[in-house]
């Protein structure tokens, strides 16, 4: 059984800070997307990623928007509601020496309801069983926070049917245990 230590770190898993080991905030519900399904995701991002604007929405542990700034993102964004959260993902990214990221504490709706700059990359993780996909991909669509062929990941729980707008374009797919986690390309 992993220590309360062990169970609160994650790894990245390429680019410059490969192999680092970060601590995330033991909020309840927080589950960092899991080393094997980043690295699928990040193999789908690799030729879109170097000098990509990304947005990290429900941040959490920070896993996809460090794990994108390491692997050669231009500029990372990251929204999480939760204070605490906020608070340790500042830490860990001071410990990384990494002083680019913009870090957001506010609720993800109120956030994507303000002035819209288009992101090239935008990673969709929202707590599982609270159903925010739906009104976070029509704030992403309505208020132009894609960028034209935007990559949008969608992680969810395995047996929730995703209601993309006729404009987004479905491309990976996968599964790992409990989560389905998904590529689309906004066009």
């Amino acid at each position: 059984m992993k220590s309360p230590q062990q169970q609160s770190q994650l790894r990245i898993i390429a680019g410059r800070w490969r192999g680092r080991k970060l601590s995330f905030a033991p909020v309840p519900g927080l589950r960092p997307t899991p080393d094997r399904v980043r690295e699928t995701l990040f193999n789908w991002l690799n030729p879109f990623i170097r000098g990509a604007r990304c947005l990290d929405l429900f941040a959490g542990s920070g896993a996809l928007g460090i794990e994108a700034a390491s692997r050669g993102a231009a500029e990372v964004v990251m929204v999480d509601h939760d204070p605490v959260v906020v608070a340790t993902l500042r830490e860990q990214l001071q410990k990384l020496g990494f002083a680019d990221a913009q870090l957001v504490q506010q609720d993800i709706n109120s956030w994507l309801q303000g002035k819209a700059e288009p992101f090239d990359i935008v990673f969709l993780d929202p707590p599982f069983r609270e159903n925010r996909l739906p009104s976070c991909i029509d704030l992403l669509e309505g208020n132009g926070w894609l960028a034209a062929g935007a990559r949008v990941y969608l992680e969810a729980e395995k047996a929730c049917t995703l209601d993309l707008p006729a404009t987004w374009e479905l491309y990976r797919s996968k599964s790992a245990g409990q989560v389905g986690y998904h590529l689309a390309r906004h066009a």
